[in-house]
């Protein structure tokens, strides 16, 4: 089995467990978010809970969607099948992005630890559209490999909560500092991972192709 096909296994694995445990946990073990909202203490402006929650949801139907429509469009067999549904699907995910981008943009005055992670956040919700747009500009001017690199950059952010919480946890449990400080040291540490990952992946897998 060659990296790019086992690369794209992993990838297949994380993302399904991701998304399942995303609408498992958001819309079923704990709707109201009542475990998050918990963390939110010394908020300089009123959080009205209903209107978080309901843009909370979109966010994470989206997040999810952009997840699954990157994934289905890394697949060979589906490429080589029917390209005008790979165009159409990387348009989905396109818009996908930019939902949930504008539904953190919403969110991000309210985060957990202040104005400093909500600088965090705007800052991956500028970092991530504008990755996302060269992609598209890379494909435009047929510039396949170019168009796959920036996806695989694009995509690693579709990763930014599961890697935040996983960097959260760590800190958190493992180093015994209070949550909120915590959860600081996750959002940047994200945008690290996620900055830093994707190239290196680009080198291991070598010259990148679409594989099933």
């Amino acid at each position: 089995m060659n990296k790019q096909k086992m690369f794209f296994r992993l990838l297949v694995c994380i993302s399904i467990v991701f998304i399942v445990y995303a609408f498992v946990y958001n819309y079923v073990i704990d709707p109201g978010a009542e475990t998050f909202l918990s963390h939110k203490t010394g908020l300089t402006r009123e959080l009205n809970v209903p209107v978080w929650l309901n843009v909370m949801y979109i966010h994470v139907a989206f997040a999810c969607v952009a997840m699954a429509a990157g994934l289905l469009n890394f697949s060979k067999r589906i490429f080589a099948k029917s390209r005008k549904f790979h165009r159409l699907n990387g348009y989905l995910y396109f818009v996908s992005v930019f939902i949930v981008v504008l539904t953190s943009g919403y969110m991000a005055p309210y985060a957990t630890g202040g104005k400093i992670v909500s600088i965090g956040f705007n800052a991956i919700n500028i970092i991530w559209p504008l990755i996302t747009i060269i992609a598209l500009v890379q494909i435009k001017k047929k510039r396949m490999t170019q168009h796959r690199n920036w996806m695989i950059r694009s995509y690693a952010f579709c990763f930014t909560n599961m890697v935040l919480h996983l960097i959260t946890a760590m800190v958190n449990r493992g180093f015994g500092l209070d949550y909120p400080t915590s959860y600081t040291i996750g959002v940047y540490g994200a945008i690290v991972v996620l900055l830093v990952i994707p190239p290196i992946v680009i080198r291991l897998i070598g010259d990148w192709q679409v594989t099933s």
